[in-house]
């Protein structure tokens, strides 16, 4: 070992972004999320330290910020696996599902459905088979944390150097399932409403959390909003069944609307296409069409600003050769 060349020490480390790397990122993606691999400067006393840089991500799952802001918030990254959890129960539905599918496919890495709670049903193989139908070529597996049933499948997916992430609303079992792949109670559970299934936020924050296995699991909050972020390019892959009935129809821009000789609308009518599955699909391109508008607006704002740093820069620049 060269001299003055510290040993690394294996641990936990509480670090925060550095002041200039918050001053150079063009937004909150730029800034490390769960899941990243950063390099840390330690401080004196080894247990504290700084990041200074974010390496590249080979994955990340991202959306649209909560609210009015047109920003990119990136959930988790470096994902080997993306487990979308959606319980048998009131909280069953492939809507919501078609949007975790259409994140997934865009964030790179591998999507797996996991029906959760399915102790609580009696038809299991009929609702693993409906979301089959829904996500084709995507696996589908029903499990039960509370009574062990099928947990294997979880861990057959993670391993040594492999990273997965729950995603999924509140109360889907996300944190009970935790509890069981690593043995103990790690996680803080709470029973969901029994009217309606709804859970509370028991898990407040993302963290990473490592199995016994050797692998790697995010767990994340359940999201009460689900807004779409640049996931155009999946849209054929959530959609595959749709956009293969727009490539016959008459005009090459239908928007399967109003427009005559559309071979998606005669699909509906003939029952080949589920209504719900065609409104669902509408929605979401008038969602990307008014976020790109937006992200449009947002981009031009963003160029002023930087014009305006780069202009100040330039003046002071100048005003200090002249001195």
């Amino acid at each position: 070992m060269g001299r003055g060349v510290r040993p690394i020490r294996l641990g936990e480390v509480r670090a925060e972004q550095a002041g200039r790397g918050r001053h150079l990122a063009e937004g909150r993606q730029d800034l490390a999320a769960v899941g990243d691999w950063v390099a840390i400067r330690r401080s004196g006393d080894e247990r504290s330290g700084t990041i200074d840089a974010v390496l590249p991500r080979r994955s990340r799952f991202s959306r649209k910020v909560a609210g009015a802001l047109t920003e990119e918030q990136v959930v988790a990254a470096n994902i080997d696996a993306v487990f979308l959890v959606m319980g048998l129960d009131h909280d069953y539905n492939r809507r919501r599902l078609e949007r975790y599918l259409l994140l997934a496919y865009e964030s790179r890495a591998t999507p797996v459905v996991i029906l959760s709670k399915a102790d609580l049903v009696d038809q299991v193989d009929a609702h693993v088979n409906e979301v089959a139908a829904l996500a084709p070529g995507t696996p589908v597996h029903a499990l039960s944390a509370r009574t062990s049933s099928g947990l294997a499948v979880v861990s057959s997916y993670l391993g040594p150097g492999r990273t997965g992430a729950l995603l999924g609303s509140s109360g889907v079992g996300k944190s009970t399932l935790i509890n069981a792949l690593v043995g103990s109670e790690l996680l803080e559970t709470r029973e969901v409403r029994a009217h309606d299934s709804r859970g509370r936020h028991t898990t407040r924050h993302r963290q990473l959390i490592l199995l016994p296995g050797g692998g790697l699991l995010i767990d994340t909050p359940g999201m009460r909003e689900l807004q779409m972020w640049d996931v155009a390019g999946a849209v054929s892959e959530t959609f595959d069944d749709i956009e293969s009935l727009a490539a016959t129809c008459h005009f090459s821009d239908c928007r399967h609307r109003d427009e005559p000789r559309c071979a998606v609308k005669v699909a509906v009518v003939e029952g080949r296409l589920a209504p719900s599955r065609l409104a669902s699909y509408l929605k979401l391109q008038d969602e990307l069409r008014d976020f790109e508008a937006r992200r449009d607006a947002r981009a031009q704002i963003d160029e002023k600003r930087r014009n305006k740093i780069v202009g100040r820069s330039l003046k002071q620049l100048y005003k200090d050769r002249d001195r």
